[in-house]
């Protein structure tokens, strides 16, 4: 996929009514603002819903951007608000706290001192394209387990590219919270994919 413009030229673009813009938009954002999006909701079809609103949202908000962010954090603005509502009217919004229980998403055995006791069993490499859309299917099935504020933190983190304070601030949580679910959420993608690897390994 081509990079994207310049937030001036998308933005004029926009304003001018350029659909081509739009919809490249669309493609090259939707899936991680839908991902994010579902860490606010209790179905997919939900999801579904904040997501158009917001790209309803953006349309009709266009006269409002400033350009005090980037024109993308700004979108993901008007998506996790627009989320936070929906989830308060459903009601069933997972609770913040409930991210601290269960199971651990590594064995503790495992470490020593904060550091691998044993280094995980090597990944081997994908070979042919089915193994890689494999792959890639393992982990798209361990970030939807993921606790909705560990699935958040690390698409706008690993997938997206924010630093730590932008993830802070657009989600308002602390720096110690921050790093603490992306490591749950790193840890519980990487425990995944290596069962995965390790039983592919396994194969005849």
């Amino acid at each position: 996929m081509a990079s994207l413009p310049a937030d001036t030229e998308i933005v004029a673009a926009l304003r001018a009514g350029d659909e081509a813009m739009f919809a490249a938009l669309v493609d090259a954002w939707s899936r991680n603002l839908l991902w994010l999006a579902r860490s606010y909701v209790s179905t997919d079809a939900s999801a579904q819903e904040v997501l158009q609103d917001t790209w309803l949202g953006v349309l009709h908000g266009l006269g409002g951007f400033q350009g005090r962010s980037s024109f993308k954090t700004w979108v993901y603005r008007i998506l996790i608000n627009t989320a936070k509502r929906r989830g308060v009217r459903e009601s069933r919004t997972v609770p913040w706290s409930s991210i601290d229980g269960g199971e651990p998403a590594v064995d503790p055995g495992r470490f020593r001192l904060g550091h691998w006791r044993e280094p995980p069993a090597a990944w081997p490499s994908a070979e042919g394209e089915a193994l890689v859309r494999e792959a890639g299917e393992q982990l798209a099935r361990a970030l939807a387990t993921l606790p909705p504020r560990q699935r958040a933190v690390i698409v706008l983190r690993d997938a997206e590219g924010y630093s730590a304070d932008e993830v802070c601030e657009l989600l308002g949580i602390t720096a110690v919270n921050q790093r603490v679910l992306l490591h749950r959420a790193r840890a519980a993608l990487r425990n995944r994919v290596e069962r995965y690897f390790v039983t592919m390994a396994g194969r005849p």
